[in-house]
């Protein structure tokens, strides 16, 4: 028997629970061994639930027992998470979690103590939910380089922009369902400004290239400024609009990585991938593309990661899993000589099309939407002339970096 514990009886704890009750003798099975929950911890008390004969409170009573192998940590946030986690490791156990900010952060630290130890530190749910994405670029693509991961990595942005497409809601409405539905926190910042997206999509990078990239010199922009006559363009141009993480080796010393929407049309991978699903696009220089699909959130599929993780700890008690992810920073292509091109729209009576041209050169005029409103996509430009162009365009409405 291999006892664990389990930090947090949220959402995702509570899950984990439910998934090692609901298939018990299948995990027992894949792991060689029957997985015990010897304890939970939590500052709350849960009456009349069977937890209860579990349940802790002083985290010392975990950290402190022998019979503990593995920690699984659901709790969210920096900390007490990661004082938590390291100790953990330190008195030696291994961990599994699905916290994106701990992961993102304190990632590579974390797992150099885990290598110093025969332990593992384990995160797979941490990225895109129930989708296996971790374990497929630490093990399953090592002979390729990759060159471009993107990922629609956010559910509750991406049932946004799907819901204005599909329904015709503005932005406040899709949000407003969306919190409905519980897809939304009260406070949707960390969605819909994109942060939740750039953390993931650092650890992905750090992972593809094998050195710490830092959250923090991602550019980030998230989808509060799309509108629904962006959203009735883009259904013009048989295109969608989609919040996209990239990262992009162009060669061996330049990476580049951003959190913005883009639009796409039906040719691009991720172009299907609607309501709260995520979507990874990963290209490598031998494999070429290969996509990751499935729920990128929820109790259940989150669940499901970690305990597929759990299995693996416990398939590895005193062997560490080899994970590349060093601490030496990775330094990112300055995002102002990134190129794309943008549909850009403007006040006709302000800037016409004759105006654009003599500003951009050859741009490919946009059918008319709204009335007096100019239309068009932009050549293949950096950001930086993007920016300064931007100063040159009187009643500019909006522009969307375009993948087509």
């Amino acid at each position: 028997m291999i006892n664990i514990a389990v930090l947090g009886y949220g959402t995702i704890g509570s899950g984990v629970v439910e998934v090692l009750k609901t298939n018990g003798e299948s995990i027992r099975k894949r792991a060689g061994d029957k997985i015990n929950i010897k304890y939970v911890l939590d500052i709350r008390e849960f009456p009349g639930d069977p937890i209860m004969e579990i349940l802790v409170h002083d985290v010392n009573i975990i950290l402190n027992d022998p019979e503990v192998k593995i920690v699984v940590e659901v709790m969210g946030g920096i900390e007490p998470a990661y004082s938590f986690v390291k100790e953990a490791l330190l008195k030696g156990k291994s961990v599994v979690t699905s916290n994106k900010e701990l992961v993102a952060k304190h990632g590579a630290e974390l797992l150099d103590i885990a290598k110093e130890r025969e332990l593992n530190f384990l995160f797979e749910a941490s990225v895109g939910g129930g989708i296996p994405i971790i374990r497929p670029l630490n093990q399953s693509l090592t002979a390729d380089e990759i060159v471009e991961i993107t990922g629609i990595l956010n559910g509750t942005t991406n049932y946004i922009l799907t819901k204005m497409s599909d329904e015709g809601m503005n932005f406040d409405e899709a949000l407003k369902d969306a919190q409905a539905l519980g897809y939304a926190e009260r406070d949707p910042s960390a969605d819909v400004e994109g942060y939740d997206a750039c953390r993931k999509i650092a650890i992905l990078s750090s992972l593809a290239y094998g050195m710490q990239v830092d959250f923090e010199d991602i550019y980030t922009e998230g989808i509060a400024g799309i509108t629904d006559v962006d959203i009735k363009y883009a259904k013009k141009l048989d295109a969608r609009i989609k919040l996209f993480a990239t990262s992009i080796r162009e060669d061996d010393k330049n990476v580049y990585a951003m959190v913005a929407p883009m639009m796409i049309r039906a040719n691009h991978p991720l172009y299907s991938v609607g309501d709260v699903f995520n979507g990874i696009y990963v290209r490598g220089n031998v494999i070429g593309d290969v996509m990751f699909y499935g729920s990128g959130a929820g109790k259940l599929p989150t669940a499901s990661a970690v305990v597929a993780d759990v299995v693996d700890a416990a398939k590895h008690l005193n062997k560490n899993i080899w994970t590349i992810w060093s601490s030496k920073k990775l330094e990112l292509i300055d995002i102002n000589f990134v190129k794309h091109r943008f549909f850009v729209r403007a006040d006709r009576k302000k800037a016409s099309i004759s105006d654009m041209k003599k500003l951009f050169g050859e741009i490919t005029e946009v059918p008319e939407v709204v009335k007096d409103e100019t239309a068009f996509i932009t050549p293949l430009i950096t950001e930086k002339e993007m920016k300064a162009k931007k100063e040159h365009i009187s009643g500019m409405l909006g522009s969307i970096r375009v993948r087509f």
